[in-house]
């Protein structure tokens, strides 16, 4: 019924269409970008719901606080403690080594402003976990939901870092501005 439902709403209501042609694996990380507005979790939402698609995300820990905190848990969040160093990537990779099936969205930015200096999180844990990373756009301008891309990292963290923002180019984030690669 939530995955009929969300998929009314994403597609009929919304008039969002899906162009994917890569398949989920059982591990992987899946960055989606860009991430400008609070809109793009519940679009995450929806799409998860409608496609049946089970994944858990990385959301700050401000979040989780009474009555937020067992619903975000309940939708699949973990939070993030940007303020001290607890070693997230290198925990949730070994996470994901042990797990049959481990699948996480991450905004490769970071936050909904702009900022060309991404978080490497979700490629640390691709990397160390041996995960390929799927990359999912969200244009709000095409209302498209794309990922046409299976990236596995190679541990040159620059040169896969370029070819990775190049992906994301022609997206169009709901504040455009907000977007920098």
């Amino acid at each position: 019924m939530i995955a009929r439902l969300s998929s009314v709403v994403l597609y009929r209501w919304m008039g969002y269409q899906k162009q994917v042609t890569e398949t989920v694996p059982r591990k992987c990380i899946i960055a989606l970008a860009p991430h400008t507005s609070n809109w793009d979790f519940i679009m995450g939402i929806l799409y998860s719901r409608a496609e049946g698609l089970e994944s858990r995300f990385l959301i700050k820990k401000d979040w989780f606080f009474w009555p937020m905190g067992p619903i975000m848990r309940r939708l699949g969040g973990i939070p993030v403690y940007r303020d001290k160093k607890s070693r997230t990537t290198d925990r949730i990779a070994r996470q994901a080594l042990d797990a049959s099936s481990f699948r996480l969205c991450i905004t490769p930015e970071g936050t909904r402003k702009a900022n060309a200096q991404w978080k490497l999180g979700f490629y640390y844990i691709a990397l160390k976990s041996k995960m390929p990373i799927l990359l999912y756009g969200l244009d709000y301008e095409s209302k498209k939901i794309v990922c046409t891309r299976t990236f596995h990292p190679t541990g040159d963290v620059e040169a896969d870092m370029q070819e990775i923002k190049q992906y994301y180019r022609n997206f169009r984030g709901k504040h455009p501005r907000r977007f920098a690669l």
